[in-house]
């Protein structure tokens, strides 16, 4: 069996902002009634509950997000990823749902420091000054399919595809350069 390795091995840049590979999470897509009580027992279990529409639940180094309707993302270490999938999977057995450990398909990342929204702000169409921790967006970084939280006070968290995590890396480090430099 090979070695789990993230997309881009944990690769940083700093500018007026840190922007950083989260290495290797766990994420699994929930596909589900939101309101069903077998998926409240399940995260309850995690220690966790069901967020509300574009909310973030952080508890025990696990966080559930609202992506949809019907659609949440459990983040977690990436070790725990297939166990919780399996666990989820057989919670919810007796409804329609979809448990899937997407955790290989995804790439994570951090912005950090002071003037980290300066960088998502030069790439998405989101409104940052007003946009509360725990609250979950999904939009464009650039060309770019992204799902972006603030995750601490002085960070935002931004999740993409694997197949564009290197694409993703370059336009981070270049919007937290001054004036977004290239050279």
């Amino acid at each position: 069996m090979s070695e789990a390795i993230s997309a881009l091995k944990g690769a940083s840049h700093t500018g007026f902002a840190t922007v950083a590979e989260a290495g290797l999470t766990g994420m699994i897509s929930i596909r589900a009634d939101l309101k069903s009580k077998a998926l409240a027992k399940a995260l309850k279990g995690l220690g966790l509950s069901t967020p509300g529409q574009r909310k973030v639940i952080t508890a025990d180094g696990r966080s559930v997000a609202w992506m949809s309707p019907d659609e949440l993302l459990l983040i977690c270490s990436y070790d725990e990823a297939p166990g919780l999938s399996q666990s989820l999977s057989e919670a919810l057995a007796k409804e329609h749902s979809l448990v899937t450990n997407v955790s290989d398909a995804r790439a994570m990342f951090t912005v950090s420091g002071e003037k980290g929204d300066e960088v998502l702000m030069k790439l998405c169409p989101v409104d940052f000054v007003t946009f509360p921790e725990g609250e979950m967006r999904r939009t464009r970084a650039a060309q770019v399919a992204a799902a972006l939280w603030r995750s601490g006070p002085q960070e935002l968290s931004v999740i993409c595809f694997r197949s564009v995590a290197a694409y993703m890396l370059g336009l981070l480090e270049v919007s937290s350069r001054k004036g977004g430099e290239i050279f």
